[in-house]
């Protein structure tokens, strides 16, 4: 067969020769038997020392590596084949038949030029079914033919090489070009593209690289054939990114590369439904947005391709790929993973923090740090789907206020609309939702009103504007044929807005604007966006191409690109909706910030960089003690994605909530960075007035304390919008070096601070809860000046939990602002100051306060703003340090306790 060509760019600063055990190049290659007599003919530039460290492990002694399988004496070719193949530990088998949908059998396995051998823990048949999770039966081999490195070249900001390919596999075009990028010396990146052909990129802004840095953390090293890329952190040795473990794949519509990993302890990869910490053992993660209620091994609402993972000794690092494209990410019990999606490039960041916290910081540098909230989408909001009428809305604000109950801001959901229509209101039912909103704004409450993006498209000519003037201005989604794609969503038969196109965001803000001026809407919840339709592709179907039937297809629920949202070959301005799908959320949100003050958006689908633009809200959960727990996993990962303003549904939204799993949630809820009860359609109303008046005094006392720690929340935020900080954020970010604390997702803290321990199980009065080493004060008794702490050397407490109480401790070495609560934030940001401190055991602490307006964009940047700094260096003294920049509101005093 004839040969294929590659380039790849690698940019990094050359390293000393001295960091790489005496050698004189920088440059390392593997020299297996296989490749002595090639590697004897190479330049001496390629000379390099053995790099067996990286490659699989044979089995050691005792050690199974596998079952053989029998073959005839006869055939020695086969013999030897079946033996090196057995050689490779279940653990090290990388997947060459991941297709689902097919038995795979050793005819169908051995067409690819792959192992096929039966694992031990697997089926007994001589077939199993591809695509699911468990040690694969169909793996690469170690000879299996990939690419080449053939020159490599110096440029301004790294380096250049050319890659070659002499075998095609079984997935045509592949041409490939590798840049490795600097950004600075804590991150770079690497991409990877054809340079035959454009092909598409995501539409996001990333840093431009202007340097070349020169002393990085990480050291690179490059095998020549097969072409492999090894990334170590240079203060430890830590094997970060190791892609010779098996083949890399770039072609057309199949791009993969695998990688070992250095720690089983991985997160992120969003949005998916499970614990905090990932199993690595054969699970298999599908990135495509889609319109399900959160479930097990299923792809949700939105796509995250970006894991953090702690290393030996506390150490952690990020990798991050920009991609869009349908995908699985695989994980193996090596511990390694697969990266498998089906279009794009492959364009990857490697972060190496040092520390998880930094790891965020460098993410969010590259994808967008998030907005500064409006102060009132910090408090308590209330929605249902069935108040079925404006006053009944209105009844329910009346009788939160009538109880004491603080409240931020009131919802509604789609029975507002008339007809489920965008941009209108039932003229009867809702006959005073405009005087609704007026007494909101008269009580310093905010409105906030559901948006689907399916704009009806069935209603006489000229009776409705949002369509009518939407095809006059070319705004929808076209099907492959160029007419309006038609789907079906609640108003009926709709046409969907194509954000990409700024034309679009125009027309959107028309429609906004226009429909503000009879409701005075706050905010708005961007819902069924991924984008959601009640068909598979459209009212006519979709073409029979590759683009709807794609050699490969990710494990998307449905099994199909276009299950329950638009055709693949739909297009848009920007590209078709095969490359542009699960980036819908995101743009959307783009064009839903109107407003001259903060903008509030929540949206349901999201992408990276979303949280520069909007919110996250878990999606449709259920009134389930399971659903309460894994809350918590989901904020956590959005946090570590630069998603910090996140919250799931209080007391669940689908199904009857019960009285204790309602005050329990209530609870948990009000440490949500975001905190929003809502509910379903014909379910009972789980306001807090529904309850008995013990369980509505329980939870009063819940939301009356997060909006008395409201200065700590606001702060907190602050530094996610300034610096790229977590605000909810899992304990092992302060606690790096316990490893006790990777897996704990029932637990979480608010900054450095705060550790919340809530009742996640029904029918007790006791929580455990694990305390790292050091002193801890239980918040409800230092308040009050007594003062109880504990002092702990990393272990797990019993703590009592009454039904009206969520246990809060303080860590050493904290001052935290409080303030007396009130029934919204705007009275409550007018008392009084109170500082909270916990002393460590040398009689220090320190702690800090951002204060604003609230309301006005870019307060920060425009020196708008006062910024305190509290510091005890002893005991008896207190100091504070107050920088104030033009700030345009009146400081209340600050009392000491």
């Amino acid at each position: 067969m004839g040969e294929t060509k590659f380039h790849f760019t690698v940019c990094h600063a050359r390293l000393p020769a001295a960091s790489h055990k005496g050698n004189e190049s920088w440059l390392h290659v593997s020299t297996d038997f296989a490749l002595l007599s090639w590697l004897l003919g190479a330049v001496l530039w390629l000379h390099t020392p053995n790099q067996q460290e990286h490659k699989p492990p044979l089995p050691g002694p005792g050690q199974t590596p596998g079952p053989k399988v029998q073959t005839s004496a006869n055939d020695t070719a086969a013999s030897f084949r079946t033996e090196t193949c057995s050689l490779i530990p279940e653990a090290w088998r990388f997947d060459c038949y991941p297709e689902r949908g097919v038995v795979v059998t050793r005819e169908l396995c051995e067409a690819r030029n792959c192992c096929f051998i039966p694992a031990s823990t697997a089926f007994s048949s001589a077939s199993r079914p591809s695509g699911k999770n468990g040690i694969p039966w169909c793996f690469y081999p170690s000879e299996f033919p990939s690419y080449s490195l053939v020159s490599l070249n110096d440029t301004l900001l790294g380096q250049k090489a050319t890659l070659m390919k002499e075998v095609k596999t079984y997935y045509p075009g592949d041409i490939l070009t590798i840049e490795v990028e600097m950004l600075n010396h804590k991150f770079f990146s690497i991409k990877i593209t054809d340079p035959s052909s454009s092909r598409f990129e995501v539409p996001i802004s990333v840093p431009t690289v202007t340097n070349k840095t020169e002393s990085p953390d990480y050291i690179i090293e490059l095998s020549k054939q097969p072409f492999g890329l090894v990334v170590k952190r240079r203060s430890t040795g830590a094997v970060l990114l190791n892609t010779t473990v098996a083949p890399l794949f770039y072609a057309d519509q199949f791009l993969q590369f695998s990688t070992s990993l250095p720690t089983q302890f991985i997160y992120g990869l969003g949005e998916h439904r499970s614990t905090f910490l990932h199993d690595v053992h054969w699970n298999t993660l599908t990135m495509w947005a889609r319109d399900v209620p959160p479930t097990e091994q299923t792809n949700l609402y939105g796509a995250h391709p970006f894991y953090l993972a702690m290393e030996d000794g506390g150490n952690a690092h990020g990798f991050f790929l920009l991609n869009s494209n349908a995908m699985d990410v695989a994980l193996q019990p090596t511990p390694a993973l697969t990266w498998r999606t089906i279009g794009g490039i492959l364009d990857f960041y490697i972060f190496l923090g040092p520390d998880p916290g930094s790891v965020v910081q460098q993410y969010v540098d590259v994808v967008g740090y998030p907005a500064m909230p409006v102060y009132w989408a910090l408090g308590y909001h209330l929605c249902r789907w069935g108040y079925y009428t404006s006053n009944s809305t209105w009844e329910v604000v009346k009788s939160m206020r009538n109880y004491g109950i603080p409240q931020d801001v009131q919802w509604n959901d789609i029975d507002y609309m008339d007809k489920f229509m965008d941009f209108t209101y039932e003229s009867k039912k809702f006959d005073t939702l405009p005087e609704l909103v007026r007494d909101l704004h008269a009580h310093n409450q905010r409105y906030v009103m559901i948006l689907d993006p399916g704009i009806s498209s069935t209603q006489p000519e000229g009776s409705y504007w949002p369509f009518d003037e939407g095809v006059k201005r070319g705004v929808f989604i076209k099907d492959a044929e160029g007419k309006t794609l038609i789907g079906k969503v609640w108003p009926g038969l709709t046409a969907y807005p194509d954000f990409s196109d700024e034309v679009t965001h125009e027309w959107w803000y028309d429609n906004l604007q226009m429909f503000h001026d009879k409701v005075a809407f706050d905010g708005l919840w961007i819902d069924m966006n991924e984008p959601s339709n009640f068909l598979d592709g459209s009212t006519s179907g979709c073409p029979t191409n590759n683009l709807e039937n794609p050699p490969y297809t990710p494990g998307v629920l449905g099994g199909l690109l276009r299950a329950k949202t638009l055709c693949a070959t739909a297009q848009q301005k920007q590209s078709i909706h095969y490359n542009m799908h699960s980036l819908y959320g995101l743009m959307e949100a783009k064009a839903s910030r109107i407003v001259a003050k903060r903008p509030f958006v929540i949206s349901r689908s999201t992408f990276p960089s979303q949280g520069m633009y909007s919110g996250h809200w878990l999606g449709d959960n259920r009134s389930q003690w399971k659903d309460l727990y894994t809350s918590i996993a989901g904020m956590l990962t959005f946090n570590l994605l630069g998603i910090p303003l996140v919250g799931a549904d209080v007391c669940g939204f689908s199904e009857e909530t019960q009285e204790e799993l309602c005050v329990r949630w209530t609870q948990l809820g009000a440490f949500y960075p975001f905190t929003r009860n809502h509910n379903a359609i014909s379910m009972k109303p789980q306001d807090p007035t529904a309850f008995s008046p013990l369980a509505r005094t329980a939870m009063k006392e819940a939301l009356l304390l997060r909006y008395s720690l409201f200065p700590v929340l606001y702060t907190l935020f602050h530094h996610a919008h300034v610096h790229g900080h977590t605000v909810a954020r899992p304990i092992m970010f302060e606690f790096p070096k316990d490893v006790k604390a990777y897996g704990i997702d029932k637990q979480f803290m608010w900054g450095k601070s705060l550790l919340v321990t809530p009742v996640l199980d029904p029918g007790v009065v006791y929580v455990d809860g694990y305390f790292p080493e050091g002193l801890w004060y239980d918040y409800y008794t230092v308040r009050l000046c007594e003062r109880y702490a504990y002092i702990i050397k990393g272990e797990e407490l019993q703590l009592n939990a009454p039904l009206d109480k969520i246990n809060l401790h303080l860590r050493e070495g904290s001052i935290i602002p409080t303030q007396a609560p009130n029934l919204t934030l705007w009275v409550s940001t007018g008392q009084p100051l109170h500082l909270v401190s916990a002393l460590s055991q040398d009689g220090s602490a320190s702690g800090d306060l951002f204060w604003d307006d609230g309301e006005t964009i870019d307060t920060y940047e425009t020196n708008q703003y006062a910024y305190i700094i509290f510091s005890i260096a002893q005991v008896l003294t207190f100091i504070y340090f107050v920088e104030y920049s033009n700030l345009p509101c009146v400081f209340a005093p600050a009392y000491f306790i």
